[in-house]
């Protein structure tokens, strides 16, 4: 079978090496230098096992800049970014609609199975729109950094349709895995929609309240390890995304709340906004800290909002510097993956014994399991308790 992956991100990249180590892959990307980097077995994305399975495993995998690379095709995987555009209050969807034109034109007329993140009701208007019922959405649920460990073990697959070509596609994620019995859910496009928005913000929604539970825990002299531990320890709650942060970030999570909260247009709701609302109270309280202990210059040690990563697309540290420099702070940057002199109009300090010389006070969203920072561990400012994501 051939199957055409149409983005080399994060779910592009973990979909065309899962499934290439049983089909014909072809990679489609705008972007010459990842295609070349695909071609010549180097990893677009930081990913351990991504970089892994291209340096030593048996794959058929190509990648390709040309549309003519869509024909014959059995599937094609729409893994191309929405961001969330404020000033629509919608996902930006044009690169997947530029993908479902091009697919459409294809020799074969492939499935087109959307990966991207999209708003309710997305797949049912594009049908129309297009004229065309060959559209169809199975929703993602990976992690930066652990992409194709997710994808080898799911939780659950996912396809936002009830028919033969659903379960097929279906079977084409589980056959490729190496979890067996991964459950499977065949629901309409719609539903299926609103399972990956309710899933993020849920996810949103308990880093929202342990970050809260940390702020509390600041503010009066509490252990908050003690408190999540013994909060954790009830069967119910358990641990996960109960690490204190800067405020959840990344590239899902902030663009998903908000385009449910979007999607919530005419039905009641208090609980969602209350999530985003929280989120920016996390950085606000944080940042009035910060700024309490009168540093003259606050170093930012990397941008990424995980360990193993190197993503920093609406990292929340990045919100934090800015409140920082706008109370008339100096702020310095320390990002290896960043080739800039300067972020956000800060300069970045890619020697790491000057960036911490420089540095009064040095903010970590996440701690480095390196140590490299323990010999000025007084001058760190994190909230990370665990040690994890």
């Amino acid at each position: 079978m051939k199957i055409v992956v149409a983005g080399l991100g994060y779910v592009g990249m973990s979909n065309a090496v899962l499934l290439a180590r049983k089909h014909e892959v072809c990679a489609v990307d705008v972007d010459p230098k990842r295609v070349d980097m695909v071609n010549n077995r180097r990893s677009p994305v930081r990913d351990p096992e991504i970089e892994d399975f291209l340096a030593n495993r048996e794959l058929s995998l190509t990648a390709s800049t040309e549309p003519s690379a869509y024909d014959g095709a059995s599937f094609v995987i729409v893994a191309t970014p929405t961001d969330y555009d404020t000033e629509s209050g919608s996902f930006d969807t044009s690169k997947v609609d530029e993908v479902i034109e091009a697919a459409l034109e294809a020799e074969g007329a492939p499935v087109i199975v959307i990966r991207s993140t999209i708003p309710v009701g997305f797949v049912e208007e594009a049908r129309e729109r297009f004229k065309t019922d060959r559209i169809i959405f199975s929703p993602e649920f990976l992690s930066e950094g652990n992409a194709l460990g997710d994808n080898l073990h799911p939780s659950r697959i996912v396809v936002g349709e009830r028919s033969d070509r659903a379960r097929a596609f279906a079977d084409l994620l589980a056959g490729a895995a190496e979890e067996k019995d991964v459950p499977v859910f065949l629901t309409e496009p719609g539903e299926a929609e609103a399972i990956k928005l309710f899933a993020n913000t849920y996810l949103a929604m308990r880093v929202a309240f342990f970050n809260e539970l940390d702020s509390y825990a600041m503010s009066v002299g509490l252990d908050a390890k003690r408190v999540i531990d013994g909060v954790c320890g009830d069967r119910n709650i358990r641990d996960g995304y109960n690490n204190p942060s800067f405020g959840y970030g990344g590239y899902c999570l902030p663009k998903d709340t908000k385009q449910l909260l979007a999607n919530y247009s005419g039905v009641p709701q208090n609980l969602i906004k209350a999530v985003i609302d929280a989120n920016a109270t996390r950085k606000d309280f944080l940042s009035e800290r910060i700024v309490s202990r009168k540093p003259n210059t606050v170093g930012v040690y990397r941008l990424a909002m995980k360990a193993n990563s190197d993503n920093h697309r609406a990292s929340s540290i990045i919100d934090i510097m800015k409140r920082v420099r706008g109370e008339g702070i100096e702020v310095i940057v320390h990002e290896p993956s960043c080739d800039l002199e300067q972020f956000l109009g800060n300069p970045v300090v890619n020697d790491l014994d000057d960036f911490k010389e420089r540095a009064d006070l040095i903010l970590a969203n996440r701690r480095p399991n390196t140590g490299e920072l323990e010999d000025v561990a007084d001058k760190v400012f994190t909230r990370d308790i665990f040690g994890e994501n």
